[in-house]
């Protein structure tokens, strides 16, 4: 897919002062509750209502949507606001639902952008479609699936295009109920600079006191946009209720949050960052010879190892060395997050390099 500066023309179409916000609730529940949310959003920064009509839930029994009567409800909505629709899409039957109730939106979700064959069925659903189309990070950290999911699409000669960032899943806990690998969205949008980027604070962080930091990094991460989900009553939502904020929340999240200028033309201040950002390169070559010199030496206890036959992974040890390493890093300013990823990267190649001497064929 090459770079298209179309693709982010329908965002300049806006003439928005501020990023672009798309926000409502996690589910479409009641005709009343949509509407309510809708004026309650009108005279605001949101640009795009959204509210899920179809619900994939992991294990059955849970809310799974209204289903199609909720695109009434929205329809209604965006007569009486303004307001451009959004929905959730999973298949080619909703995608005929969504157009043929003028939603204006439709994004992909995770669990269907892991999927290339739905992809390719909404793709062919939606071919040569004026509509904006918005794809969402697979669950999996897994760039080349995501730009997949978007490429099909643009194949289908949709130029309205968009991803949104939703947080990855991982077995660990965190702090995160998705967590944003933020290096994976900025790797996507280095590669297509003109394909709008909108993170969705509500699913990365699953806390609403967390959404206005998170929306802040993305900002500062010159972000094009937020998507949050934004209820009426969060407390009472039959779905997420954790997530949402109030329409009265969003607003006060909205007016906190800074956006920073992409760049400056002071010349004392290009000059100071470029200082800084010299002893920046400096210290990362540093590193790239320090982890060298570790390596050699792993390659040498993989070779005692193989001489004595012993196992390459020793538990005890790297249990001892995680611990150390997260406690070395607090006087440093070092999150226990930050390092444990580090660490298991580096404790990863180490292991690579160990099994490499012990199946080789020399000593």
């Amino acid at each position: 897919m090459e770079n298209n500066t179309g693709m982010r023309q329908w965002l300049d179409d806006f003439k928005l002062s501020h990023p672009l916000v798309i926000a409502g609730p996690c589910s479409a529940e009641t005709e009343e509750q949509v509407l309510d949310i809708a004026r309650q959003l009108k005279d605001s920064d949101v640009s795009i209502y959204r509210a899920g009509i179809w619900k994939p839930r992991t294990r059955p029994g849970g809310f799974e949507g209204v289903g199609a009567i909720g695109l009434g409800w929205l329809q209604k909505a965006k007569a009486e606001t303004g307001l451009l629709m959004a929905v959730e899409v999973a298949n080619a039957t909703h995608v005929k639902l969504a157009l043929e109730n003028d939603i204006d939106v439709l994004w992909i979700g995770a669990r269907t952008t892991v999927n290339p064959f739905a992809v390719q069925e909404i793709a062919d659903a939606l071919v040569n479609t004026d509509k904006i189309v918005l794809v969402k990070n697979p669950v999996n950290p897994d760039l080349a699936l995501w730009l997949g999911g978007v490429e099909r699409l643009y194949n289908a000669g949709i130029k309205k295009l968009g991803v949104i960032h939703r947080g990855f899943s991982t077995y660990e806990k965190t702090k995160y109920r998705n967590i944003p690998e933020w290096q994976l969205a900025i790797e996507l949008h280095d590669r297509f600079p003109d394909l709008p980027i909108i993170c969705d604070p509500s699913h990365i962080t699953g806390r609403r006191d967390m959404i206005q930091q998170v929306s802040q990094q993305a900002l500062d991460l010159n972000y094009d946009g937020l998507m949050i989900e934004t209820h009426n009553n969060p407390d009472k939502a039959w779905s997420d209720a954790a997530q949402q904020v109030t329409p009265e929340r969003l607003k006060e999240i909205m007016a906190n949050l800074k956006v920073r200028n992409k760049g400056a033309e002071d010349s004392a201040f290009n000059e100071q960052i470029e200082k800084l950002r010299l002893r920046i390169d400096e210290y990362d070559s540093r590193l790239i010879q320090v982890l060298g010199k570790r390596m050699r030496i792993a390659d040498e206890i993989g070779a005692l190892k193989k001489e004595n036959n012993v196992s390459v992974l020793q538990g005890k040890r790297w249990k001892e060395v995680l611990e150390r390493m997260k406690n070395e890093g607090l006087p440093e300013n070092l999150g226990e997050e930050f390092i444990l990823k580090l660490f298991r990267a580096i404790h990863q190649e180490s292991i690579v390099h160990q099994e490499k001497i012990i199946n080789s064929q020399h000593s």
